[in-house]
């Protein structure tokens, strides 16, 4: 058995260097022709803008991840913001103060532009929605626009006594 198998190993392996022994001798160099550049025709030279990609279902691989991520992506860049704290992404808001009124908690919060808003729980930002206003502070699902990420939203605390007002005030 042990013989059968060396053969074959002998036979494969000779049967590679046959194969090499035959390869074609590689051509000479030929030294190319320098043409100067005001012969060549512009028109003839096709550039970048003469490619055109075809999807077929596919992302195209020359787009960044996040503005293939579809549509969505970018009509949020393209389109004006709304007022108010709709027009706030949950990383620009701190939360200034808590209100309790008949039925229910109220969040007063900051935006980037130094006013003061109310916000309800239900109410939407730019990339999230308030899931609720606790005494503490806010609990606000924010929409993630990672198109890799499995995860298309996210819980984000935002508290009322922060560690930043508690480093500012030392």
């Amino acid at each position: 058995m042990r013989i059968l198998f060396t053969a074959i190993g002998v036979i494969a392996f000779s049967g590679t260097l046959f194969a090499q022994a035959k390869a074609p001798a590689p051509k000479p160099v030929v030294n190319p022709v320098v043409v100067s550049p005001a012969v060549v025709d512009p028109a003839s030279v096709a550039g970048p803008e003469a490619y055109s990609y075809k999807a077929d279902g596919r992302r195209d691989p020359f787009l960044g991840l996040i503005a293939a991520a579809g549509s969505n992506a970018v009509a949020a860049s393209s389109t004006k913001r709304a007022d108010g704290p709709a027009a706030f992404l949950v990383g620009e808001i701190s939360v200034r103060g808590i209100m309790q009124s008949r039925s229910s908690l109220i969040a007063m919060i900051k935006g980037p532009d130094n006013k003061t808003y109310l916000i309800h729980q239900g109410d939407k930002l730019a990339d999230g929605v308030v899931k609720t206003v606790t005494p503490q502070g806010l609990v606000v699902l924010q929409d993630i626009s990672d198109p890799l990420s499995a995860q298309k939203q996210r819980e984000v605390r935002k508290l009322l006594r922060s560690l930043e007002d508690a480093k500012e005030k030392l």
